[in-house]
């Protein structure tokens, strides 16, 4: 069948502009550039916080090369080689020290997967502040906050292949939470594991989801996440939609083409963020031990525990929340489900056949929480601060998308939720004591009532009034 939107091109045309045409004809090349960035109008008011994207995707570019040429000299097994050293452990060494210029692109993967929640972090603060998750962008934040999510797996899978010693026993402590969940939790550990401990046989299965599986479904989701964006159109700082006032082309007058001026923008974005990165990558790739722990520099031994076992830094927060959640804050938990109840009841003053089935809900919640371990509801609890934010769209209230028109103390709020999350980062480094632990159940209250109460209180208050067109000033 011939195709029915061929390309005309002009007899005169010059060699590149046929080759163009002929391209054209059978995949929709010229069409696909239009469409995401010549003739892709988004907002003029972009500001520094709309950077975070680009460098995400940056990265995912450098973990991708830099993963590929390290799977060349890696090997995943775990059995010990003639001098007593796992062969995994003495594969990144021979990578690090034989391997020319391999130490660089060892020391680039592993700066990567940091920088690469550093930038993904700040991308998703900059959704939260601006309203990005609101109507009509919901896909976009659920794809996003799904890349999230297999972010962590994929850094989770990652971290133990190094053989080390915080590689093994981060692994054994992450695989024997599973072991809390009721009734299934000793067969599903061995399960994810492979085996009855962490062995060979978990070490080339999370080789497997580290190189392939996962890697596939987070490109997946990036293609998904930029074509929801592109479908719906940017946010912005005054969360305006620019697709309501056109010109008579059909162009929005507060758009302007991606390309060239946010390619310009952008590149000028990533020289910086490469000047870091190159900074970190050359002078300090172990961060002072949160980037690469000293421990593991030590091969794998499971006969010897290290005196202070954590997670890398970014999962150290949701580490954090797990720890918090002891016997005792299970009755604060109890006590927080009443008093949600209660004020939901208050202020809603829902019908009889919503109130009956709410507080039955409540009241199961409340009994579960004193039947099954403390040590479930810590995986409970680390689990839904990720799964929450897939509900954010639907959580808040408020009349108005950006924190720029919104009270003084909303800002104050989502300030120190932020503050909060930081905290909480740091108490998961640090070895546990009694006032850590409290201060990591404060923040854990703090985190989970953010959320919950978002019906509630982002309704309150004084709002100001959005423009009806976007507040640019050029530079």
């Amino acid at each position: 069948m011939a195709n029915s939107k061929a390309i005309e091109v002009s007899p005169n045309a010059s060699a590149p502009e046929r080759l163009l045409g002929w391209v054209d004809t059978r995949f929709p090349l010229t069409s696909t550039w239009k469409a995401h960035l010549s003739e892709y109008y988004a907002p003029k008011n972009f500001n520094i916080w709309y950077y975070f994207g680009s460098f995400a995707l940056l990265v995912l570019v450098i973990q991708i090369v830099t993963g590929i040429f390290l799977v060349m000299h890696y090997k995943p097994d775990a059995s010990l080689n003639a001098a007593g050293v796992p062969v995994a452990f003495a594969s990144v060494e021979y990578i690090m020290r034989e391997v020319p210029w391999g130490w660089l692109i060892r020391y680039m993967h592993s700066t990567g997967a940091s920088m690469f929640f550093i930038v993904v972090y700040l991308h998703m603060v900059r959704g939260l502040i601006y309203g990005s998750y609101r109507k009509p962008r919901e896909l976009v934040w659920i794809f996003g906050t799904a890349i999230f999510l297999c972010l962590m797996a994929e850094a989770f899978f990652g971290y133990l292949l190094p053989w080390g010693q915080m590689s093994f026993w981060g692994a054994q402590v992450i695989v024997n939470l599973f072991s809390a969940v009721p009734f299934i939790g000793p067969e599903l550990s061995i399960w994810i594991r492979g085996d009855y401990v962490v062995s060979d046989a978990t070490l080339n299965r999370f080789f497997s989801f580290h190189v392939i599986a996962i890697p596939l479904v987070l490109l997946g989701l990036v293609a998904a996440h930029i074509v929801a964006l592109h479908e719906v159109g940017s946010n912005n700082p005054d969360g305006v939609d620019i697709k309501k006032d056109k010109d008579a082309n059909g162009i929005p007058l507060d758009g302007i083409p991606f390309h060239p001026y946010y390619t310009v923008h952008d590149i000028m974005g990533v020289s910086v963020f490469l000047f870091i990165f190159s900074v970190v990558v050359f002078f300090a790739p172990e961060m002072g031990g949160y980037f690469l722990e000293f421990n593991n520099f030590l091969p794998a031994n499971p006969l010897q525990t290290p005196q202070h076992i954590a997670p890398v830094w970014y999962f150290t927060a949701f580490y954090s929340m797990l720890r918090a959640t002891t016997d005792v804050f299970t009755w604060v938990m109890i006590v927080g489900i009443a008093g949600a109840f209660g004020l939901w009841y208050t202020r809603a003053k829902p019908a009889l056949k919503w109130a009956v089935p709410v507080a039955f809900a409540a009241a199961v919640a409340m009994v579960l929480l004193r039947t099954f371990d403390a040590k479930f509801w810590g995986v409970v609890v680390m689990g839904g601060a990720v799964v929450m934010l897939f509900f954010l769209p639907w959580l808040d209230y408020s009349p108005v998308k950006s924190i720029r028109y919104r009270p003084n103390w909303h800002k104050l709020l989502y300030g120190v939720f932020f503050v909060v999350f930081v905290v909480l980062c740091w108490l998961g480094t640090e070895p546990p004591s009694d006032v850590k632990n409290l201060l990591s159940q404060v923040g854990t209250v703090y985190y989970f009532g953010f959320f919950l109460l978002m019906p509630l209180w982002t309704r309150l208050g004084t709002f100001k009034t959005p423009p009806d067109r976007v507040v640019f000033h050029p530079h």
